[in-house]
């Protein structure tokens, strides 16, 4: 027997030793992992560098206001577009790539217009009547008609076709509708031309309709965006009553606990039992409507989602969906009564010594300040990088011509030798780009710029980790609780964890953030390889996907255990990692059974929190309720602010519940460690709390009286 433990622990670790002096966490330590610490300091000197670098270089009004093909601003006062406040393109189609949104910049001539165009026109048919004058107004500036037809289409002179247009952000995007130019024969769309001929351009209607699901696109981002004016007052009173709910569940479950659990699981199922209740109605209720049994694959995708809640096999799946779901949740309760239990025991534990550490609470407010700081960052930078690009001129001759090709400055170009020794060339805009060292190593920073954002954003969550740890660690290990608690656990454990362990949270962060950063350059070759049809490389995309999600998600694991020991002991990442690792692979059935119950019942907990919130929100913003004399207000789209309040209040309590997890997880940890180091024994006394004794049937021996 001896024999099988001796081998057991030396497949998992050694177990600590008692020692007679550890009373908690270890106030005498030293620092960790100093290089990682050095590095981190090092690369956030880069950061500041490349931020410097990149406002120096950028201008975010790039991206806020139109600019043509040459760089400059429509509208913008004391320039020649003063008078031209939009943005007209030349192949909006051309537009429609979510590649654009990468460069900020429409591979298309853009020029600076006064009004949008108002009729369809082709370039061909101007040319021959009394339009040309208007049809000029679209080409670019100092277009002389001295050229043929193809050549102005080649140069990108003129646009080949307009299209009735209207404004919206200050740039030029088709509507759709029916003009008396155009006739629509059979299958086949042509144009008439004022001669009586008909010409064929189902061509450009089609680009013209895939140009106008852009715009669609758009005016549902403008009605989004006046639901929210009308409608924020109302959002923030639905995330205040979400925080006030979240608040008063866990005030309860410090006296409660077991009884909140159950009435929280009960709540649950009431909540999904009116849920299929409510969807079943409905579908009765459209039973016999006159349209409400089309599928919705034959319905197709509409932007106004309204229509889909007519259809009868809407409230049908919704109603599948809940009924699964309260199966599987009472099936979970019938097979894990017991569990249950003990992670009820575990919740109160966490009660008490949250209780004990109120501020703890609060700790949530700082990480989210922290992440706002490096997501405002890294965004500005990143958009500040985008809009590097400068206008890049080209020399262009129509014969051969030895500096063709060449970079050039249109203001000095009539002057220049290039000029002198190829008389019939011009210097005209390429592209916006950049040929300089800074802007060839554009995409390279912007790389390091999102690597920087996922180091810090995960160092700011392990400070937060470590943070609780340390407090609620020290909760446990004192054995008269709460008479031998420190004063300020949490400040304490603050100043431990950037005094004497910023080198390991940078290192644990380091490696995530790796791994973070290589699932996105995944995403984005993915994004650029979808129109292969190797369908080896698709598997091995996929294979390589799933295998750096599944790493990633073992390294969180890994790290939040690794910082509790950090918290602890104050050993290094490594060892700290190893150590945790081990002692929950000696543990593996505790761990496998009471971590993820317990973390099944914070969820529940959300759900109820979540779904309470939601509910109240659909019935007051679809008027089925009024507070007081208030009403909800007219709305385009009511699932707006509806989604907003449920996203925002689980954001909101998982804010909350986060701490509890914490304090769970640490708990855990400091409990299979008590088990580990002490025996009961006078001289070896278990730490944990009575309730947690009686479950496992330990108790702490009186010392033998001579």
């Amino acid at each position: 027997m001896g024999g099988e433990r001796q081998h057991y622990y030396g497949k998992h670790g050694t177990p600590q030793k008692y020692d007679p002096t550890f009373k908690g966490p270890i106030y005498n330590r030293g620092c960790t992992d100093v290089i990682c610490c050095v590095f981190l300091l090092l690369a956030i000197v880069g950061y500041v560098a490349v931020g410097i670098i990149a406002w120096t270089h950028g201008d975010p009004r790039k991206v806020i206001y139109p600019t043509d093909s040459r760089g400059e601003f429509c509208g913008q006062k004391g320039t020649k577009n003063e008078n031209k406040p939009f943005l007209f393109y030349f192949n909006i189609v051309k537009c429609a790539s979510p590649l654009v949104l990468l460069e900020f910049q429409c591979p298309t001539p853009q020029i600076c217009v006064e009004k949008c165009p108002d009729r369809y026109l082709t370039y061909l048919n101007a040319r021959r009547s009394q339009d040309f004058e208007y049809y000029k107004k679209f080409c670019v500036p100092g277009f002389q008609n001295n050229k043929g037809v193809a050549e102005v289409l080649r140069d990108g002179d003129c646009p080949a076709v307009l299209t009735p247009s209207k404004p919206l952000a200050r740039r030029c995007f088709p509507a759709i509708h029916s003009h008396k130019g155009v006739l629509m024969v059979g299958n086949e769309t042509t144009y008439e031309d004022g001669h009586g001929s008909r010409k064929n351009i189902t061509e450009l209607v089609e680009g013209a309709k895939k140009a106008n699901g852009v715009l669609e696109a758009r005016q549902l981002a403008m009605r989004i965006f006046e639901d929210y004016t009308v409608s924020w007052y109302w959002i923030i009173i639905g995330l205040a009553i979400a925080m006030v709910l979240s608040l008063l569940f866990i005030v309860l479950l410090r006296f409660l606990a077991g009884i909140m659990v159950w009435v929280m699981i009960v709540m649950v199922i009431l909540v999904l039992g009116y849920g299929i209740f409510h969807c079943y109605m409905e579908y009765a209720r459209l039973r016999g409507e006159a349209g409400s049994d089309i599928s919705l694959v034959d319905l197709g995708f509409h932007t106004d989602l309204r229509v889909y809640l007519h259809l009868r096999q809407t409230w049908m799946a919704f109603m599948i969906i809940l009924s699964i779901l309260e199966v599987i949740i009472i099936l979970l309760l019938i097979f894990l009564r017991k569990r249950i239990l003990i992670a009820i025991a575990l919740i109160k534990e966490a009660s008490r010594a949250v209780g004990y550490v109120m501020c703890s609470l609060l700790y949530p407010l700082v990480t989210f300040f922290l992440l706002c700081l490096c997501i405002a960052y890294w965004a500005s930078t990143a958009i500040f990088l985008s809009t590097s690009n400068e206008a890049v001129y080209k020399i262009f001759n129509d014969t051969a011509c030895s500096v063709a090709g060449k970079t050039c400055n249109p203001e000095t170009f009539p002057s220049s030798n290039e000029s002198r020794l190829c008389p019939g060339a011009h210097c005209q805009f390429a592209f916006y780009g950049g040929e300089s060292t800074y802007h060839r190593a554009l995409l390279g920073l912007q790389i390091f710029n999102a690597f920087m954002f996922f180091w810090l954003a995960n160092f700011v969550l392990a400070l937060g980790q470590v943070t609780l740890a340390g407090a609620f660690a020290s909760y446990y290990w004192a054995l008269n609780k709460p008479d031998d608690l420190p004063a300020f656990p949490l400040f304490s454990a603050f100043g431990r964890a950037l005094r004497y362990h910023t080198g390991s949270l940078a290192f644990g962060s380091l490696i995530l953030a790796i791994v973070q950063i290589i699932r996105v350059i995944l995403e984005y070759l993915d994004q650029r390889l979808k129109a292969a049809e190797n369908k080896f490389a698709k598997f091995l995309m996929t294979c390589l996907k799933c295998c750096f999600w599944c790493l990633e998600k073992f390294i969180r694991f890994l790290n939040r255990n690794a910082y509790i020991m950090i918290a602890i002991y104050g050993t290094n990442f490594c060892t700290s990692a190893r150590n945790a690792f081990f002692l929950l692979m000696r543990n593996i059935i505790r761990v496998a059974v009471l971590d993820k119950v317990t973390d099944f019942l914070f969820l529940l907990g959300k759900l109820l929190i979540v779904g309470s919130v939601g509910i109240l929100a659909f019935f007051f913003f679809t008027h089925r309720i009024r507070i007081v004399q208030d009403t909800a207000p007219p709305l385009n789209y009511y699932w707006v602010p509806i989604l907003t309040v449920i996203i925002g209040s689980y954001l909101i309590a998982h804010g909350f519940f986060s701490v509890y997890g914490m304090c769970v997880d640490t708990l855990f940890l400091c409990f299979l460690e008590d088990l580990e180091r002490n025996d009961g024994t006078a001289e070896r006394p278990y730490f944990m709390s009575l309730t947690l004794k009686k479950l496992l049937n330990k108790t702490n021996k009186k010392p033998v009286e001579s």
